[in-house]
């Protein structure tokens, strides 16, 4: 257990801001609103033992950093904007999926992550008229 920090307590508000998983990336961006001379190397540190100490989550995304969260969060899936690359947390899950599964296998646990585009990325992509009508 890592001892507590203005360096880990910048990571977790901005995380809680964010209300979605971040990379260390972004994650760096928004601690150094609240601790400006925050280095990257101690970002990515803090998450190591954050996620270490039960305190944050790898959201894995293929081919993709993983991005991080709140660890502790009910059972949920993601979204990936396939135009901005942020990741954005789903309420709600398909349920058991055995009915996928061949004759004979077990499921223990699944993974969802729908692509697409998120609500400002696809505003962006509607034709002038089409935003006219909506």
């Amino acid at each position: 257990m890592e001892r507590h920090t203005r360096q880990r307590d910048a990571i977790l508000r901005a995380i809680e801001e964010a209300d979605r998983p971040l990379t260390p990336q972004e994650i760096h961006e928004g601690a150094g609103l609240h601790l400006p001379k925050l280095g990257l190397a101690t970002v990515y540190r803090a998450i190591r033992g954050l996620t270490e100490d039960g305190l944050l989550a790898a959201v894995p995304v293929p081919g993709e950093p993983d991005r991080y969260e709140a660890a502790g969060k009910p059972h949920h899936h993601h979204f990936y904007c396939n135009a901005c690359t942020r990741v954005f947390e789903m309420h709600g899950c398909p349920g058991p999926l055995q009915r996928l599964a061949p004759a004979g296998f077990e499921v223990e646990g699944h993974e969802v992550l729908l692509y697409g585009r998120c609500e400002t990325c696809a505003k962006k992509r509607r034709p002038a008229r089409m935003k006219a009508r909506a």
